[in-house]
């Protein structure tokens, strides 16, 4: 394992919006038709909210599918939070492999990488992996990522620790890039998030929104 440094302690371990670029990889039609690690619709949910918390923190975000043709097209949901961006097609199954991925990454010029992706055991893993030897910190985000079987999802993240990737999930990496509640610039943007992805936290909080008056639906 190669370590370059990396910080895996102290204020300096955790995400900020200036350090993340965030890579998601083939949230695809055919991927998650294969995935039965995890409900389908938790990881929509999941990779959703990642990817409008990434816009609202002006984290850069790397869009790629592999074989679309056949594999279908990125989830509606990921496509409609950035329209602009035409996803990276792949061939190769390592999406670190692909040059125009890497370069699209190092462009950033952040050093905190940010992935997740179908299937976890693979498509999040070799890449993830791949990256650590090029000098980034990964964070692979599970709750953002299944693979075929749950074992598969398991041994997956394991594989990545033992390397040194910082699994993490969708909650936790967009709460490290709000950090402190007196930045309330994202605050209305968080909190719709939270509001629209955030499951049971999102209800209690729609609750505490109407008791405080705060509610305008």
């Amino acid at each position: 394992m190669t370590n370059h440094g990396i910080t895996y302690t102290g204020l300096d371990a955790l995400l900020t919006p200036e350090n993340s670029v965030l890579l998601l990889i083939d949230h695809q039609g055919a991927q998650f038709a294969g995935m039965g690690s995890t409900d389908t619709n938790l990881v929509v949910n999941n990779v959703t909210a990642l990817a409008k918390g990434a816009k609202l923190f002006d984290v850069p975000t790397v869009l790629t599918t592999v074989v679309e043709d056949r594999g279908g097209r990125i989830i509606r949901q990921l496509q409609e939070v950035f329209p602009e961006q035409t996803p990276i097609d792949r061939t190769t199954i390592n999406t670190w492999e692909d040059q125009r991925v890497v370069d699209a990454v190092a462009a950033t010029g952040r050093r905190d990488l940010v992935i997740a992706g179908l299937w976890t055991d693979i498509c999040l893993a070799w890449p993830a992996i791949h990256a650590l030897a090029d000098g980034y910190r990964v964070f692979a985000v599970t709750d953002a990522s299944g693979a075929t079987t749950t074992e598969a999802h398991e041994r997956g993240i394991q594989r990545m620790i033992q390397a040194g990737v910082i699994p993490t999930c969708a909650g936790t990496v967009i709460s490290e890039w709000q950090r402190d509640w007196a930045r309330e610039e994202t605050v209305p943007g968080i909190t719709d998030i939270m509001l629209q992805h955030g499951g049971s936290f999102g209800t209690s909080l729609a609750w505490e929104l109407q008791l405080l008056g705060l509610d305008k639906g």
